[in-house]
This record gives structure tokens, C-alpha cells and sequence, in this order.
């Protein structure tokens, strides 16, 4: 059997393919959407992928299942749990599509799948078992748990309320999860865990950075089974508190994903635009230009008046997710050797029309052009503490809810970066707004989105720290 885990580092997704060596077909569990890095992966190794599944319908990116079908002719498993709300639309009628219920098995040359319902994290959740009976196996070598086990930590089941918007779903949910997480419990203590996504994933709060793990040990030493083993009531607590925001995009996701992502095809290909060209698509409607400088200093003294910060680093998935409208003609400022890798985790969330990029150096050919740089204030929390007895300002921390609760500045509001963009109608527009997080990085992004909606603001480049809780 070939066992690889192909990784996602931005949005800390494991997708896996596993085939048997004698038939040379292949299982693709879990595909993010640009799929041909996974078929040249195949082939390299001499598989074809001839089939794909995955765990359940995912809310941080839109799944490449549908694209392996419509392209590639590939053979669909999907789960046919959870009820009529939660069934995948666009399987609908589609020979080439195989539903799947808890106890299903199916093969893939000599090795077998055999789904197992484990609702939670969502309704329809399915884990699957994997045997290599090619290799004389008679029972699982291991488990794909998708977002049920992860190292450490449980799938979360609050994002069908705090992402999807079903009012009532997350207590729920985790009374469901609590009846899934039992039957850990039942397997063995040699079975491997491959979940599906890793640490700094917004799947859960506090996932390992290991790749994967074992039954025994996570019946040993995860917490989220310690609080399984205290009982339901005691579980539920556990498990709500204290989650993260989630990002904005994960609804849309979650839905397109349902009801069938647009096919994508050959990636985008973005042509070079001059100072001029980008002064146009500035001024256009329904056009975006990210930045995706590392230096935020840079993009404060001067960027294009409008840009969406996103430096293209792990949080450049979130970021574009969150502020960037789907509809929305995207030119990106980067080198030309960050295009594809900017293109790739813009089409993994939705944004497919990437039609521009220019250099960062560029941006003085832009001035040349007659377009004007914009700039963005930047302060200290010297200076926050100096200027908060204002009337004419007020503090917006963009930091999560849990590290508000733990310190904060008296009289600051407080929305996650993650979720501002659909939150701006709670803030002053006749005050400057003084935006900090924990070191500048996450305000950086929302100060960009702040002053593209005609807010006002100033950006707390610094860190902070409980000494600045009473400012003021």
C-alpha cells in the first residue's frame, strides 16, 4: 500500500492518497480544488487516481471531489448521513457518485474503506478505516478521521451555528460529538489516526503539530477525551468554550461545497500589469487589489488607496476569505515567483478571478501614472494611552474574544479580525478608530479593510501586553 499525507501548511489541511501498489489505482481522501499537484503526485509515484472521497462537507476550503468527477472521470464516495439538510446537492442523479452510510465498505484495488459515521463537527461526518488486505491484512492499520480525532483536540461542533448561521445547532452538536468521541474508546490502541487538519487550523482550539497519532495515545493523553471520560454534561462545557471565531468565508464555503464548487479547470494565469493598468483596475468597480508585502511598515507609508493588506504568509488564506468579495476582480501586488502560490490559495477559498499582479517596485511606476499612494497612520501604545481620553477616537482590539476576556483596554470594542468585515455597521464612523491586536499583524490586515470602507484609522504597530489593559 502507498500512504502519503499531503499537506496544506496555510490552512494546516492534510488531504491523503493511498494506492495499491499491485493495481496501480489509487484513493485521493480530502482534495483541495487546484487537484493537478495531486494527479503529477500520482503519477510520479505510478498511480492513477481512480476514485476520491472525503470526510464530510468542508468549511475552510472548496473540495477538488467534484472537480476529479467531472474531469478525470473519477468515481465519488460520499456520506449519505445526516439527513436531507447535510446531503451533498450536487451528487444528485449522478451515476459515478456512491453514497455512503456508517458500516459501508468499498475497495480500491486490495485495499479496503469502510466508513464510519461520526457526527460532531458536522452532521453527515464520516471517518474511514483503512485495511491492506493486498498485504494479507485482516483488520485496519489505521483511521482518516477527517475533522472528528485530531491530535489532541476534537473537531469542533459549533460552526454549523457560529459559521453557517443554524441558530440552536451547537449544543447539539456536541452532545453528538460526545456520542461519537465514546467510540475512541472502542478502538484499538494500535490503530493510527490521520486527521485532517494539524495545528493553526480554525477547526478546533487546540489541535497538535504533529502529523498523526495513535487510539491509545489519544485515549492517554488528549484532553478533549479526558473531558469525554467526565460525561456529557461536563464535555459539552468543555468543548464550546473557548473556541476561536471563525473566519467569515467559512458559510460560503461550506454551502458552495454543498451544493457543488464551480469546476475550475487549468489555474488562473494573472499577466503583469503596468503602473497604468493598475491605476485602472483601482479605480474600477467591483476590483480589489491585495498587497502581499511581508512589510507592513511598507504597505502603511504608502500602497495603493483601497488595497486589502494580506501578506502571504499563513494567514493569507484567512485574510483574503474574510475581506475579499468572491465576485470581485482581483490584481495582486507580489514577485513574480509568489504569483502562482498566491493564485493557488486564493482559487483553494473561492476567489477565482485573479486577473492581475505587479512587482511591489512597481508601485512608483503607479505613482508616475498620476494614481496617489495612500498612507495609513501608525502608533504605539504610548500613544494610544495618551490619545484614549478623546471622545473623538475609540479603541477597536481585533484580537479573539478569549484573549479580550484575559486583558484588555477599558472602554475598547472588541471584533475579531476574522469576522469584522461582516460587523462594520457596530462601529463609529465619526471617531477615529485605533486598531491593535497582539503585535500588529492582525491589525494591520483590518486596518486595510477599515480605511477601504472609509473609516478613519490608526494602526498600533507594537505589542501588547497586560500593562496597557487600564489605558487611559
Amino acid at each position: 500500500m502507498f500512504f502519503r499525507q499531503i499537506v496544506d501548511e496555510k490552512l494546516a489541511q492534510y488531504a491523503y492518497l493511498v494506492g495499491c501498489q499491485r493495481t496501480r489505482q489509487a484513493l485521493l481522501i480530502d482534495p483541495q480544488r487546484d487537484i493537478d499537484r495531486y494527479v503529477a503526485l500520482a503519477r510520479r509515484e505510478g498511480l492513477r487516481i481512480t476514485a476520491v472521497t472525503e470526510t464530510h462537507i468542508h468549511a475552510d476550503f472548496l473540495s477538488g471531489c467534484l472537480e476529479f468527477v467531472e474531469r478525470y472521470g473519477c468515481r465519488a464516495y460520499l456520506s449519505a448521513e445526516g439527513g436531507p439538510a447535510w446531503r451533498y446537492e450536487w451528487a444528485d442523479g449522478r451515476d459515478s457518485v456512491t453514497l455512503l452510510r456508517d458500516g459501508d465498505r468499498f475497495e480500491v484495488g486490495g485495499i479496503d474503506f469502510q466508513a464510519v459515521h461520526t457526527p460532531g463537527h458536522t452532521p453527515e461526518h464520516v471517518s474511514f478505516l483503512v485495511t491492506d488486505r493486498g498485504a494479507g491484512a485482516g483488520e485496519p492499520m489505521g483511521m482518516v478521521s477527517g475533522d472528528f480525532v485530531f491530535v489532541g483536540d476534537l473537531g469542533r461542533p459549533d460552526l454549523l451555528e457560529s459559521a453557517a448561521g443554524q441558530e440552536g445547532e451547537m449544543e447539539p452538536s456536541a452532545r453528538r460529538l460526545y456520542a461519537s468521541a465514546r467510540g475512541v474508546f472502542e478502538l484499538p490502541d494500535y490503530l493510527r489516526i490521520w486527521p485532517g487538519h494539524g495545528a493553526g487550523s480554525a477547526c478546533g482550539k487546540a489541535l497538535g503539530a504533529v502529523p498523526d497519532t495513535t487510539a491509545g495515545y489519544e485515549k492517554r493523553f488528549s484532553p478533549a477525551l479526558a473531558a469525554v471520560r467526565s460525561g456529557e454534561d461536563a464535555f459539552v462545557a468543555y468543548i464550546l468554550d473557548g473556541q476561536p471565531e471563525p473566519p467569515l468565508y467559512f458559510g460560503r464555503m461550506k454551502e458552495q461545497n454543498r451544493v457543488g464548487p464551480p469546476v475550475l479547470g487549468p489555474l488562473p494565469r494573472p499577466r503583469k500589469l503596468t503602473g497604468a493598468e493598475l491605476l485602472e483596475h483601482a479605480a474600477a468597480d467591483r476590483a480589489v487589489v491585495v498587497d502581499t508585502r511581508a512589510d507592513r511598515l511598507g504597505y502603511y507609508e504608502g500602497h495603493i488607496a483601497g488595497s486589502i493588506y494580506a501578506p502571504l504568509n499563513k494567514s493569507f488564506p484567512t485574510v483574503t476569505g474574510c475581506y475579499v468579495d468572491p465576485a470581485a476582480r482581483i490584481a495582486l501586488v507580489c514577485r513574480e515567483a509568489e504569483v502562482e502560490e498566491a493564485v493557488r490559495d486564493l482559487v483553494r477559498i473561492g476567489l477565482d478571478r485573479v486577473t492581475g499582479w505587479t512587482p511591489p517596485e512597481a508601485l512608483a511606476e503607479f505613482e508616475a501614472a498620476d494614481g496617489k499612494l495612500a498612507t495609513i497612520e501608525v502608533i504605539d501604545f504610548d500613544e494610544v494611552g495618551r490619545r484614549f481620553p478623546d471622545p473623538g477616537v475609540q479603541v477597536l482590539d481585533v484580537r479573539r474574544a478569549t484573549e479580550f476576556a484575559e486583558a484588555r483596554i477599558d472602554g475598547a470594542a472588541n471584533i475579531a479580525h476574522t469576522r469584522l468585515a461582516g460587523r462594520l455597521g457596530e462601529l463609529p464612523r465619526d471617531r477615529q478608530l485605533l486598531v491593535h491586536c497582539l503585535s500588529g499583524a492582525r491589525a494591520s490586515a483590518a486596518a486595510s479593510l477599515l480605511e477601504r470602507e472609509g473609516f478613519e484609522v490608526a494602526a498600533v504597530n507594537d505589542i501588547f501586553t497586560r500593562a496597557y489593559r487600564h489605558a487611559g
